[in-house]
């Protein structure tokens, strides 16, 4: 089981989930962070951190943003580890 990233990081891209992670699972793309499946281990630390409730369990990600759970297996292995904060892409 796994997280998942899903549409309203996109262009928004807050990092405050990245360092409550135990694993170190976050990656950074151009616009939006992803998880990588294989990595996450389902701790759940990183949802409550995420300003603009972007991070679903599997089970629970919305009917809309189903694709996002294949979306965040792809780019996680083309994109960058993040394991620290960043500015968000939005004005905070």
């Amino acid at each position: 089981m796994t997280h998942v990233v899903a549409e309203p990081c996109d262009n928004c891209k807050y990092t405050d989930c990245v360092v409550v992670c135990p694993v170190e699972c976050f990656y950074e793309g151009e616009t939006m962070l992803y998880i990588h499946p294989e990595e996450c281990i389902d701790c759940e630390a990183c949802v409550p951190e995420c300003p603009v409730e972007a991070i679903f369990h599997e089970d629970d990600l919305p009917e809309q943003w189903q694709n996002y759970l294949e979306i965040n297996a792809e780019k996680s292995e083309e994109c960058e580890l993040i394991t620290e904060k960043k500015d968000p892409l939005v004005d905070e």
